[in-house]
């Protein structure tokens, strides 16, 4: 089988390429002048950040929405996820998944900590429940699955585990924002679980993130932690850092907040353009709704099986990458083939064979709210008409 495309590529070209990029996603930013007034009002009183009015009332908005008990917001993810897994102190051993994005094993790694791979789920692309027992040591203290692309993980067999053999389990929720699993708020599992407000989540403050926490003690010790350790004017309670969110971005995640029902219901839409128009494409793979799950469709995901499809993913990508078309590989490669992670044991490309072939296999397409419908059904002709001349040309 060729590596490449043949020359038929050229007129395929011709005939689907976009005059500008369709990227990947794109923020639904506010219009500027809804931002106007909670300009005006923060600028007026001065208090631009350290818990000022618009914080407090995110997140109680985010916690009703969430359904979630406890929140504390962030000026990021990632500094989110490293000061939880602080406050519960953990250390040693943490198991998780090489299927993610850089930032789940460097909390690890910044809290003195060892990340343990753990292989994934053939169908989910979440953390195998299965084999994780099997990692467990003397030197675990905590698992750390991830809800990949918002797939919620099995939160009931991580919570046995987690009783079974005395072990925090934090999720990683960047994907995650509005899941519910029976009605309940997907934050609402584990000791903690970590939300990303990125420019390219569902949910966005341009940057910034939450930590829920299960626990009100968790949440003061957060609370302290994100601003330096500081309890008040005269007391500092422990090494903190500086991770708060500021007025600005508080006050562009209320706007968002406003819109986020429809932006999800937009994105259902496009998910099932996608998923009809490539239901029967020999070696294009994608996953559907799961029972009892509402979804909020963060990204589509596409696994191409090269020897159905005609070529393969990074040929398929190369493709549509001249058609102005902006995949991305998601995730690629493994966080374990990280020169920072490569030498530890459970990296080995024989401990993670499911992982190391999905890797190798998954495209995530253009999907956000604004995206016409017009342009997905494009993106799936060129896919169809890909996955044909391969065929013809064999």
């Amino acid at each position: 089988m060729n590596s490449k495309f043949p020359v038929w590529q050229d007129k395929l070209v011709k005939k689907y390429k976009f005059d500008a990029p369709v990227f990947i996603t794109r923020p639904d930013l506010p219009v500027l002048s809804e931002l106007d007034g909670y300009l005006a009002k923060i600028w007026s009183s001065g208090w631009v950040t350290n818990n000022g009015a618009y914080h407090g009332i995110l997140e109680n908005e985010l916690a009703k929405y969430l359904k979630v008990k406890d929140i504390s917001l962030f000026c990021n993810g990632t500094l989110a996820l490293q000061i939880g897994i602080n406050a519960l102190g953990l250390k040693g051993e943490v198991i998780t998944t090489p299927f993610t994005f850089a930032a789940t094993p460097h909390v690890l790694y910044w809290n003195g900590i060892k990340p343990v791979f753990c292989d994934i789920e053939e169908d989910t692309y979440n953390i195998d429940v299965n084999k994780i027992e099997a990692l467990i040591t003397r030197e675990t203290t905590a698992i750390l699955p991830v809800h990949v692309f918002g797939v919620p993980c099995n939160v009931e067999k991580l919570a046995s585990i987690g009783r079974k053999h005395g072990l925090k389990i934090v999720y990683d929720a960047a994907h995650s924002f509005g899941v519910r699993v029976r009605g309940v708020g997907i934050g609402n599992f584990g000791d903690a679980a970590m939300f990303s407000f990125h420019a390219t989540k569902i949910f966005t403050t341009i940057e910034g993130g939450s930590l829920v926490c299960n626990e009100r003690a968790l949440k003061e010790k957060v609370d302290y932690l994100k601003n330096f350790g500081i309890k008040n004017e005269e007391e500092v309670v422990g090494p903190g850092t500086n991770a708060k969110m500021n007025e600005i971005q508080a006050a562009i995640g209320l706007i968002q907040l406003k819109k986020i029902d429809d932006e999800i219901k937009k994105r259902k839409a496009l998910t099932g353009i996608y998923r009809r128009e490539l239901t029967n494409v020999p070696g294009i793979i994608f996953s559907t709704d799961m029972d009892g799950v509402e979804h909020n469709y963060q990204y589509f995901v596409i696994r191409v099986v090269a020897k159905d499809y005609g070529a393969g993913r990074d040929a398929l990508f190369d493709l549509l990458r001249k058609m102005n078309i902006i995949v991305r590989k998601y995730f690629y490669p493994l966080c374990s083939h990280y020169p920072c992670y490569s030498s530890l044991p459970s990296a080995s490309p024989a401990n993670l064979p499911v992982a190391e072939r999905i890797s190798g296999a998954v495209l995530s397409f253009p999907l956000y709210g604004r995206l016409p419908e017009s342009t997905v059904k494009t993106i799936c002709a060129i896919i169809k008409d890909i996955c044909h001349e391969n065929k013809k040309t064999g």
